[in-house]
């Protein structure tokens, strides 16, 4: 065989392995993708069986399509007796928090249901705890941070120190006010202000109406402040110190709950490896495909990556 012959040869077979590869991924992501929508929303095994449920709500609260589903899928299963809410969480936008309360609402009309503050309930983690029947944390949980804020950089300085203006016409002074590149002026500063006083109104209000805190003591925990375990007990923003333990007592003595009920942990969609972009990655790489695998993951970690847009009630922005 001459030297030409055998680099057609090498370069047909080349050929031949790349087809044979893209093929078994696509089958396998069909057949993934099959059986996630044929059995992803089942119950199986332990899981059917009755269990205290436990779902985890932390990191930045955007009030997310998954998270309400999970939320949505506990409460219709007929398995679970009763739910533990772990939140380890310093809050995230108002909107998402306010999402998220009416969905523990909803879910506490069906079953009992505890937060257990595993780290902190700050801000709109707190907002979450307070969807629940009873709030528990740990001595030196941080609880709180009861508060509205929106925040912007300004940028005006930097353009005038390399000469660049923006220029912007409006059809009113108010439109697209406060912007970044211009002074704000008291009348949007103004406009702000009723937003984040509005939202914070909102904020108290549910401290008031869920906790039964009113007057100089709603002042006090309204302040912006985080609290400790111990100190948010006797202020009466939690009602037990401790954690899981504690919380599966209360409800077995005071909900009714079956001693001993195994507690299991639900997760969120993507937790369960059913994401369509990390599907695809992990399938990619299994057949070899390592450049293809490593775009689709990149894919699968921007789509979930969280967008704070509009006020926050967060802890720490």
């Amino acid at each position: 065989m001459s030297d030409s012959d055998y680099l057609v040869d090498r370069r047909r077979m080349a050929r031949k392995v790349t087809f044979w590869r893209v093929a078994a991924f696509a089958v396998a992501c069909a057949a993934i993708v099959g059986l996630a929508l044929a059995f992803g929303d089942r119950e199986f095994g332990a899981r059917a069986q009755a269990h205290v449920a436990k779902i985890e709500i932390s990191g930045v609260i955007t009030g997310d399509d998954k998270t309400l589903d999970l939320i949505k899928r506990v409460g219709e299963s007929a398995a679970p007796r009763a739910v533990l809410v772990e939140i380890n969480s310093p809050g995230g936008t108002v909107t998402g928090s306010e999402l998220l309360f009416d969905a523990l609402r909803e879910l506490s009309a069906k079953k009992p249901t505890v937060a257990v503050v595993s780290g902190m309930a700050a801000s709109g983690g707190y907002i979450a705890a307070m969807g629940t029947d009873r709030i528990v944390a740990q001595q030196t949980s941080l609880v709180g941070s009861i508060g509205v804020l929106f925040q912007m950089p300004n940028v005006v300085g930097l353009l005038d120190k390399i000469g660049v203006t923006v220029e912007t016409v409006k059809s009113a002074p108010l439109k697209a006010a406060p912007s970044p590149f211009e002074r704000s002026t008291p009348e949007a500063q103004e406009a702000l202000r009723s937003l984040v006083v509005s939202s914070f109104d909102w904020f108290k209000g549910l401290v008031s109406s869920r906790r039964g805190i009113t007057g100089q003591e709603l002042a006090t925990v309204s302040d912006g402040r985080v609290f400790t375990g111990s100190q948010a007990l006797g202020l009466r923003l939690v009602d037990e110190l401790g954690a899981q333990k504690q919380a599966v007592a209360w409800l077995e003595k005071e909900k009714g709950i079956a001693k001993d009920l195994p507690v299991k942990e639900w997760k969120r969609t993507e937790d369960r490896a059913l994401g369509l972009f990390g599907i695809a990655s992990s399938v990619a790489g299994a057949v070899g495909l390592r450049d293809l695998a490593g775009g689709l993951k990149a894919l699968d970690t921007a789509a979930a990556r969280p967008v704070l847009d509009g006020m926050l009630a967060l802890w720490q922005p």
